[in-house]
């Protein structure tokens, strides 16, 4: 079969978690092809991902202080129509250039009209289709969000969710499967390949990652001046950008690296914004994790409060974010006791649910 995994470009989990399925499929002698632009594409690059193409980039993420704009973002995608236009239009190029079996789209959207202008089976993988704050707030700007992409995903044969069954569904509050559309709909659990046992474990450093998206540096900046104050933690810190914060001789910066693993494995707690991929990986290697929301961003907020109801971190709110709060709130985060979670992971394979679901569609094509 010929596959094709269209990738948002917005953070890393996306890019992460299709590289992680779409190498399975490969391994299962497959041939599968990878599009997306911005850290995306760099990231797939960075790990010599093979069949790489290109994507127009559909919306742009902006943010001031450290934290995420919606603002700033609206202004930033102002041009999402001609965007989205361009989107579909390079997908469909690379459809018709490549005959693909399927074509299995990550939060990208203009992939989803591309597939069903070309008539290719279609299958969408999300961990959000309902955008509301916490306790279920809402407003009209994201009412009018969840009416449209409900509507939307109505094109996609299949939507795979990849995340844990209940109750341990980290998305908990980001997804609502629509009444009737219930087949449609599959948890399959996380794609991820690898096996947390074979990592040496340890309590020694205070990971802290939040992406490459240059308006996270003031938080990076933050936790350099608490380092600085507190010669007993060592913080290892993962930024992607283009500025790393100097380091110390208790606060260690890295760019790139091939494998965050070995990191997290040797980590008292991880430091986090809240993306799902990530708080996955943190349950996997059972550390607790400390995570500041974004204000004004509903998903990062839902898993937060998801989290806390597992009982495997904490979170605070941008908002409300000084160094005294964030000092409180490490020391807060470290006397929890992981959460045992790799029976859990264990009994669900996620790449294979996956894999099934996207070769059935290959084979519907061809029927």
């Amino acid at each position: 079969m010929k596959i094709l995994f269209v990738v948002c470009g917005e953070g890393l989990g996306h890019a992460s978690r299709c590289l992680h399925l779409g190498h399975y499929l490969q391994l299962a002698g497959h041939e599968v092809h990878f599009a997306g632009y911005g850290k995306s594409y760099d990231f797939m690059s960075q790990h010599r991902c093979s069949n790489l193409h290109r994507t127009w980039r559909e919306v742009c993420l902006e943010g001031e202080n450290g934290f995420f704009s919606l603002k700033k973002t609206l202004w930033c995608s102002k041009w999402i129509v001609l965007d989205m236009i361009r989107s579909v239009a390079t997908v469909r190029n690379m459809i018709r250039n490549h005959r693909f079996d399927c074509v299995v789209c990550d939060t990208m959207y203009g992939g989803v009209l591309a597939a069903r202008l070309e008539k290719t089976p279609l299958v969408f993988i999300t961990n959000q289709n309902h955008f509301n704050g916490h306790n279920g707030t809402t407003n009209p700007v994201w009412r009018f969000l969840n009416l449209s992409i409900r509507r939307y995903l109505k094109l996609a044969d299949h939507i795979i969710i990849p995340d844990y069954p209940a109750p341990d569904t980290v998305s908990e509050y980001n997804i609502r499967i629509p009444k009737g559309e219930e087949g449609r709909y599959t948890l399959t659990g996380p794609f991820y390949d690898f096996d947390p046992s074979r990592y040496e474990y340890a309590r020694e450093t205070i990971f802290t990652s939040f992406g490459g998206e240059p308006y996270k540096l003031p938080m990076y900046l933050l936790l350099r001046d608490i380092a600085g104050m507190h010669p007993e933690l060592v913080f290892n810190v993962f930024y992607t950008g283009a500025d790393l914060p100097e380091s110390s001789k208790n606060f260690i910066s890295h760019g790139y690296v091939p494998n965050l693993y070995e990191h997290l494995a040797r980590a008292k707690i991880a430091i986090v914004h809240g993306g799902l991929t990530t708080l996955h990986e943190a349950l996997l290697f059972e550390k607790p994790v400390l995570i500041i929301m974004d204000p004004g961003h509903p998903e990062q907020q839902n898993n937060a409060r998801k989290i806390t109801d597992l009982g495997a971190g904490t979170a605070v709110d941008g908002r409300h974010l000084t160094k005294e709060v964030l000092e409180a709130m490490i020391e807060k985060t470290l006397r929890i006791t992981p959460r045992p979670f790799r029976e859990v992971h264990a009994r669900i394979n996620g790449r294979n649910h996956a894999a099934d679901i996207i070769l059935a569609a290959c084979r519907d094509r061809q029927a």
